[in-house]
């Protein structure tokens, strides 16, 4: 099956306190906003002008994941596919002015999509001046559903999103799109909403900034440096002030043979004899990691 979904797009988060969040975003990861008006405000690491856009609400809560396709003809036949299996169409509009294509779907889980055109992107405009760390591009989502497997059905079907690697259970999944990068989604088992979602580094050493940055600001690293066994990327995990939690990822391995790769099937799911399945530098994922949950934000039809 083709890839129709190439990447993250964008991610939108409900959330009380737009400046507490907006402050974090700024001075301790290193986004820059782009746009601020009307309750939303758009942020970026790069010359994107939108990865993490914020919407001032009555809650803290997960708005919309955005999967961005490269043309409109892949917008218009994922949006063809998706009652097929039975999600729902939300909108057939883009829900930002910097996407040209977009169509929005809910899931039966209670999970909300939008597959998008590219956002505009100065591809010249990456740097800008920060107190923050400086991550350069949002790389990941890890999403939270009572059912990975469907879940993981749905995406296969409307995106043309495979499946790199799963824990034998199916409590986590790990799903690839058209970039190749071992995963742009994780489907984490258990109530609907958001785990994590991650932000890459280029450098190691931006690790130590981070945690002298977040130690500034009265706040430390949940868990990390590490190195996790599937993507093989590095890792750091802090919250912010809505509560949601942020990943600073290394870079991941790629799926370069697509048409011959098998996704991996992780067997040994026991405690403690698991742990460097997960983190090859062996260090557990501590109760707080494990039992994160930041809601999404009821689906209105």
């Amino acid at each position: 099956m083709t890839h129709l979904v190439h990447a993250v797009g964008h991610l939108k988060l409900n959330v009380t306190d737009s400046d507490a969040v907006i402050r974090d975003a700024t001075e301790i990861l290193g986004l820059h906003v782009t746009r601020r008006e009307g309750g939303q405000t758009w942020l970026s690491s790069n010359g994107r002008e939108a990865e993490l856009v914020l919407l001032q609400s009555d809650e803290n809560a997960t708005h919309t994941i955005g999967l961005e396709a490269l043309t409109p003809e892949a917008v218009r036949e994922a949006e063809s596919r998706i009652e097929s299996v039975g999600c729902k169409i939300i909108s057939r509009e883009p829900s930002l002015a910097c996407i040209a294509h977009g169509v929005t779907f809910s899931t039966p889980e209670g999970l909300r999509f939008e597959i998008h055109t590219p956002v505009r992107d100065s591809i010249y405009g990456r740097r800008h001046a920060t107190t923050g760390v400086g991550p350069n591009r949002m790389d990941h989502i890890n999403l939270m559903t009572p059912d990975p497997a469907a879940t993981r059905r749905q995406l296969e079907v409307i995106g043309g999103l495979r499946l790199a690697e799963r824990l034998v259970d199916d409590s986590l999944n790990w799903m690839y799109g058209g970039n190749r990068q071992h995963h742009i989604l994780g489907l984490v088992k258990g109530k609907t909403g958001l785990h994590h979602y991650s932000f890459e580094f280029l450098e190691f050493n931006q690790y130590l900034r981070l945690g002298d940055t977040l130690d500034r600001f009265d706040k430390q690293m949940i868990w990390g440096p590490g190195r996790h066994r599937p993507g093989d990327n590095t890792y750091a995990y802090y919250t912010d002030a809505s509560g949601a939690m942020i990943e600073c990822a290394g870079s991941m391995a790629f799926v370069a043979d697509d048409a011959n790769f098998e996704a991996n099937v992780i067997t040994q799911l026991e405690r403690p004899g698991n742990v460097r399945v997960m983190n090859v530098w062996g260090t557990p994922a501590p109760l707080e990691w494990r039992t994160h949950h930041f809601p999404f934000t009821s689906v209105i039809d």
